[in-house]
């Protein structure tokens, strides 16, 4: 590979920890592999999993690197055996399996997209982890439609903002729960219909007037816990609950009387470790169908902060903090790693 370091700085933990754990190191440059593109990465994307990742709570899928970071976007320098889609020099943003956190990363060439029209790189880096699951749970295994009403918890996290604009985008009407009265403001203004702040309003309750005591089609849920029978409680007939994660707890209290007296399907999955294969078909998906919104305006990035690659223990800690809107974003540079 003519011209790319040997070496790099990444975040590579030696162990779980807090967010202190989150050092620059030097680890060898990865080689992609047949069917991979080598990316020299401009930015990635700080995600929930991170944290759990560094935590000690989240496995990593066989063959994935112990370095974090799902989302990256940069430019394309080297390519593997076996593809031929993807060229040197093409700028990308891709869903990964770990290995975000470093200035360089592979990445399997049916996971990449193009950078969205009008987007930087640091905006593209934004995208990839929430928007591939926010469609296929939302729309592909929810079954979401126009005319359709969505509950969505977690209104103003990265995965509830693109929530939000796609239902905006795709004709459906978005119920979000936030955890105070300015982070409801700052979801309708990004296009919410209507914002329910959990810590001083009963969200079935606020549910049940808003749909005329219908109910929703829809709940995406990442809270679990002893939200399960809240959440069943906001369906209407035939309603769907869709869990994404389960930061309350992966076990929950079911009704089943409810399930059968209102049909509801319960569903839910995990994107990271899910095959190629699959990935790749969403990406397919999201190019033919989301991507293209971007450059008439119909969908946008939503950054709230971006921190240097070496203080990636800060952007941990923003994150955990609760007080974003939106996606954080680590930059990477590559001064130091070029010269090695």
């Amino acid at each position: 590979m003519a011209g790319i370091p040997v070496d790099m700085i990444a975040i590579d933990p030696e162990g779980p920890g807090g967010p202190e754990v989150l050092v620059p190191v030097r680890r060898p440059v990865p080689v992609p592999r047949d069917g991979e593109v080598l990316v020299k990465v401009a930015a990635a994307g700080v995600n929930r999993p991170d944290v759990l990742q560094r935590l000690g709570r989240y496995p990593m899928p066989p063959g994935a690197p112990s370095i974090p970071g799902l989302e990256i976007a940069g430019e394309i320098v080297a390519v593997g055996g076996g593809g031929g889609r993807l060229q040197i020099g093409q700028q990308v943003c891709a869903l990964v399996a770990g290995g975000g956190y470093a200035q360089y990363c592979t990445v399997p060439e049916g996971q990449c997209l193009p950078i969205p029209e009008g987007l930087s790189l640091i905006e593209a880096a934004s995208l990839p982890e929430t928007y591939f699951t926010v469609w296929s749970n939302l729309f592909e295994r929810g079954y979401g439609a126009p005319g359709e009403t969505a509950l969505i918890h977690g209104g103003t996290s990265g995965i509830g903002v693109t929530a939000i604009l796609l239902c905006k985008a795709f004709g459906l009407t978005a119920i979000v729960t936030c955890g105070s009265g300015e982070k409801c403001a700052a979801a309708l203004a990004l296009g919410a219909d209507h914002a329910i702040d959990y810590k001083a309003q009963d969200f079935v309750a606020e549910v049940n007037a808003i749909t005329g005591g219908r109910g929703v089609n829809i709940v995406l849920d990442m809270v679990g816990g002893d939200y399960l029978p809240r959440n069943l409680k906001c369906l209407g007939e035939s309603g769907r609950h869709v869990s994404i994660a389960f930061q309350r707890g992966q076990t929950g209290d079911l009704d089943l009387g409810v399930v059968m007296r209102k049909g509801l399907i319960l569903t839910g999955s995990m994107l990271r470790p899910r095959s190629i294969e699959y990935k790749s078909l969403l990406a397919d998906s999201l190019a033919a169908d989301v991507w293209p919104l971007f450059a008439g305006g119909g969908l946008r990035a939503v950054v709230d902060r971006v921190f240097p690659l070496e203080a990636a223990a800060d952007a941990h800690r923003y994150l955990e903090s609760g007080e974003h809107v939106g996606k954080v974003v680590l930059e990477i540079a590559h001064g130091q790693a070029d010269a090695a």
